[in-house]
């Protein structure tokens, strides 16, 4: 979900070095050469700033745990170390070392993942005990990972080789590996879990074809193909929080968002189209085809696109529920938010709705919000029976404080840990977490609680 632009990154701004949504896409984190910031984005035509650190430069990890206090960061200048703080209270709750430099973090409301080149390490959130270490995974150079937001299964997908495309699916709730699945010819390029953790996005290197499988079975559910005329580097991947449509952006201007629906074909049968017998037309002919050409006339194309007017920029793209309308952000490392209007009917071409700055003053927003304001057109008549998606009430139990101990040895297994019964609420600064103290100083796989 990184951008991984640092502040002297082809192309990039200075100063930006991360951009990542919160597991429900109504919070954008970035980091940068100062610190971090957090942003709502939960309205189209806002962008409220929720916090500001500068307390750690450079950094190029930040994390939000949905829209609670806790947020995890790692810094260029300590690449190895993991601070998680209470961002209302000011407050640090722990930090952890690793034996080498962090890659990724990922955390739902039970766990939080941190990847290193070659290893894996699984905490509960509850407390932040170490659970599981997995050693000696394939060599992983971008930590290349997925968490499932919904913790009741906790699913994990990182790749199962450095030179085909194969998806491990580990069960971080029981410490099990769930399946292997052959998911591409070339190595993994963007894994993602949809929100309930019952379908997996993926795409190699080459960038041609997206893929979806069926969690935990491993089945092949879709098959999109992206383009065809030249491989690509796909930067991101993300479910709507449906689950009926996935966008995919890259290092080239276009943003490709599919939609997963499955052809009925006794719709077909009862109102025939020009469309459907050329498609059936196509289909025939694809059985005396050799396998790979019938494979391409098989896959699905985009149903809708966004052409950014930046090219060969990394950024981090999601489908969000604003104002009851489904809409597309891209926080790209030119430094801006761009927020798109998608039609869930019709598809086509997204329009261009806002554009928000992410670094600068305050009166540098005033400034580029008024010389970038764009009046948004009426919504389509077809927008009318969308409506916002319900999020879940969070459960009000209330946490256990975190244990002076600093977790299990390298590898090592807790017998019986605890799970908590529902989601862990962060919410409110009185909640969670209560803060202990301690004046040991870290050590190597060892958490330091302030």
């Amino acid at each position: 979900m990184e951008t991984g632009e640092g502040a002297a990154g082809p192309g990039g701004v200075a100063g930006l070095i991360c951009a990542s949504f919160n597991q429900d896409t109504t919070s954008l984190a970035v980091g940068t050469k100062d610190g971090y910031k957090l942003f709502s984005v939960t309205a189209v035509d806002g962008l409220d700033l929720i916090h500001e650190s500068t307390e750690t430069p450079e950094v190029y990890i930040v994390e939000r745990l949905f829209s609670s206090s806790l947020v995890v960061v790692v810094s260029l200048s300590m690449p190895r170390r993991m601070n998680v703080y209470h961002f209302k209270k000011g407050t640090e709750i722990c930090n952890y070392s690793y034996s080498n430099n962090i890659l990724a973090v990922r955390l739902n409301r039970q766990r939080l993942i941190v990847c290193l080149e070659e290893s894996i390490y699984i905490h509960n959130i509850k407390d932040m005990k170490l659970l599981k270490t997995l050693l000696n995974t394939p060599p992983n150079p971008t930590g290349l990972c997925a968490l499932s937001t919904n913790h009741s299964n906790s699913y994990l997908a990182y790749p199962g080789s450095s030179t085909i495309g194969e998806i491990i699916v580990y069960d971080a709730n029981n410490l099990s590996t769930v399946t292997m699945i052959p998911a591409h010819d070339s190595p993994l390029a963007a894994v993602t879990f949809n929100s309930s953790g019952t379908k997996l996005g993926s795409a190699s290197e080459r960038g041609t074809v997206i893929r979806v499988f069926t969690i935990p079975e491993g089945q092949k559910l879709f098959e999109f193909r992206r383009g065809m005329k030249r491989y690509v580097n796909i930067s991101s991947l993300s479910f709507s929080a449906d689950a009926q449509f996935l966008c995919a952006s890259s290092n080239t201007e276009t943003v490709h968002i599919f939609k997963l629906e499955q052809h009925s074909p006794s719709c077909e049968e009862e109102s025939p189209t020009w469309s459907a017998y050329v498609g059936k037309m196509f289909s025939a002919a694809s059985n005396y085809l050799p396998a790979q050409v019938s494979d391409m006339m098989n896959q699905d194309r985009a149903f809708a696109t966004v052409r950014l007017n930046i090219f060969g920029q990394k950024n981090v793209c999601a489908l969000a529920t604003i104002q009851k309308l489904p809409r597309l952000l891209v926080a790209s490392s030119d430094g801006h938010l761009y927020i798109y209007n998608l039609d869930p009917q019709d598809g086509g071409e997204c329009m261009l709705v806002k554009k928000h700055r992410l670094l600068g003053s305050d009166q540098d927003w005033a400034e580029s919000e008024e010389s970038e304001s764009r009046v948004a057109p009426p919504a389509c008549q077809s927008y009318a029976a969308t409506v916002a998606i319900p999020t879940a009430v969070p459960s009000s139990t209330a946490l256990t404080g975190y244990s002076e101990d600093g977790g299990t040895k390298k590898g090592e297994l807790i017998p019986e840990h605890e799970f908590a019964a529902g989601p862990v609420c962060l919410d409110d600064e009185n909640e969670f977490p209560p803060i202990n103290s301690c004046r040991d100083g870290t050590r190597a796989g060892k958490a330091r609680w302030t």
